[in-house]
C-alpha cells in the first residue's frame, strides 16, 4: 500500500463506521456485499445524483453526493479488507494525479483557456501510459457508459488529437451521406447493414451536437421528457373526454400534440 496514514476527522469518522458496519458485529447485508454486487447500486446513485443536479436543489445535492460517497468509501472497505488498498491510498493517487495534470495551476505555467487545458491534459494522459504500447489517445471507456454520451467523450478525445472535421460544414454532409445509406439499407431489408447504418448516423449525429457545443445525451434526455410531457397532456385531455389513445385517432392525438406543444412555447414566453 501506498500510504497507511489515517485520514482525520469527519472523513476518518465515516471510514470507521464503514468498517464497523462490515465487522464482526457489523450488518449482515452489508458484510455480504462484493464489488459486483454494488455495481448497481453505484449505477444508481450515479442517477440520483445527475438528477439532483439538474433539479437545482443544493439539500437534495449534498444528499446524493453523500449517498454516492457511500458508494466509494463501501468499496474501499472492501479492498481495503483484501489487502489491496485503502480509502486514503485512492486519496493519495488521485492528490498525486490532479497536481500532476494541472501543472499550469502548480507549477506556473499558465494556460489561456479551457481548450489549451484539455489538450494539455490528453497529451500528459498520453505521456503517462506510453509505456504501454497497447493505449489508445481514446482512453478505455466503459462500454457500459451511455452510448452517447461515449460517442461524444471519444470524438472529443480524437479531436484533442486533431482527428477532427475542420468545421461544421463536412459534418453536415457526412450526416447526409449517412441518412442516405440507411434508407438504402432499409430497402435491401439486410438487418444488420440496417443496423450499421443507423449506428453511423446516430454518431455523426453526436459529431453534429459536439460542434454545436451541445451534449448529445443531455438533449435526447430532454427530448424524451418533452415526449413524455406531451404524451401525458395528450392523456389527459382524451381522459377528460372519456376516451383513451387505443380508442382514438391519430388525427385526433396530432392535434393534442400541437396543443401542447404551443402550450410550451407560451410558457417559455413567459419566463
Amino acid at each position: 500500500m501506498k500510504n497507511s496514514q489515517s485520514p482525520d476527522g469527519e472523513f476518518g469518522e465515516l471510514l470507521q463506521i464503514m468498517a464497523q458496519l462490515r465487522g464482526q458485529n457489523g450488518c449482515p447485508w452489508d458484510k455480504d456485499q462484493t464489488h459486483v454486487s454494488l455495481k448497481s447500486s453505484l449505477l444508481e446513485e450515479s442517477y440520483e445524483l445527475l438528477d439532483a443536479i439538474d433539479g437545482g436543489k443544493d439539500d437534495t445535492l449534498r444528499e446524493e453526493l453523500g449517498d454516492l460517497l457511500h458508494q466509494i468509501i463501501f468499496h474501499c472497505q472492501i479492498a481495503s479488507e483484501r489487502g489491496a488498498f485503502t480509502a486514503n491510498d485512492v486519496i493519495a493517487e488521485l492528490k498525486d494525479k490532479m497536481v500532476r495534470r494541472h501543472p499550469h495551476v502548480f507549477s506556473g505555467s499558465a494556460l489561456l483557456n479551457s481548450d489549451a487545458v484539455l489538450k494539455q491534459w490528453a497529451r500528459l494522459k498520453a505521456e503517462e501510459k506510453e509505456k504501454d504500447s497497447s493505449k489508445s489517445a481514446l482512453g478505455n471507456l466503459p462500454k457500459a457508459m451511455p452510448a452517447l454520451a461515449r460517442a461524444q467523450t471519444i470524438t472529443e478525445r480524437a479531436s484533442r488529437v486533431g482527428f477532427d472535421w475542420p468545421d461544421a460544414i463536412p459534418v453536415w454532409q457526412k450526416v447526409e451521406e449517412e441518412l442516405g445509406e440507411l434508407k438504402q439499407a432499409c430497402s435491401s431489408g439486410d438487418k444488420r447493414r440496417m443496423s450499421e447504418e443507423m449506428g453511423d448516423l446516430l454518431f455523426s449525429m453526436v459529431n453534429i451536437a459536439r460542434f454545436l457545443d451541445l451534449r448529445s445525451e443531455e438533449v435526447l434526455t430532454r427530448a424524451i421528457e418533452r415526449f413524455i410531457q406531451r404524451f401525458g397532456y395528450i392523456e389527459t385531455r382524451l381522459r377528460e373526454a372519456g376516451k383513451t389513445p387505443a380508442a382514438s385517432t391519430l388525427e385526433e392525438m396530432d392535434t393534442l400534440w400541437n396543443e401542447a406543444k404551443q402550450l410550451e412555447r407560451k410558457d417559455t414566453d413567459h419566463l
